[in-house]
């Protein structure tokens, strides 16, 4: 008889430890999704501010015709064995 108390106590102390465990595991994902949803709702606001059709960018083109004017560099020999020295 004291076996089968034993048994049963042990039985319903695991059984009590998973129910708690799934608990804690299910608030723990409630509360990262509360933080991911508050994320993504930041996200929806600041989206327009990355969207590109929002900026000009004329000024920042290059004018192909003055890149022609540029005179080409010429590279002596390029020896990098001193720089690892």
């Amino acid at each position: 008889m004291k076996y089968i108390l034993i048994t049963f106590i042990l039985l319903q102390t695991m059984l009590f430890a998973v129910n708690s465990d799934d608990k804690q595991r299910e608030l723990r994902i409630k509360k990262q999704l509360e933080i991911e949803i508050q994320n993504e709702k930041k996200y929806a606001q600041e989206q327009t501010f990355y969207n590109e059709a929002n900026y000009n960018f004329k000024g920042a083109e290059v004018n192909e015709e003055s890149i022609k004017k540029l005179n080409e560099i010429e590279v002596d020999e390029l020896d990098m064995d001193s720089v690892y020295d």
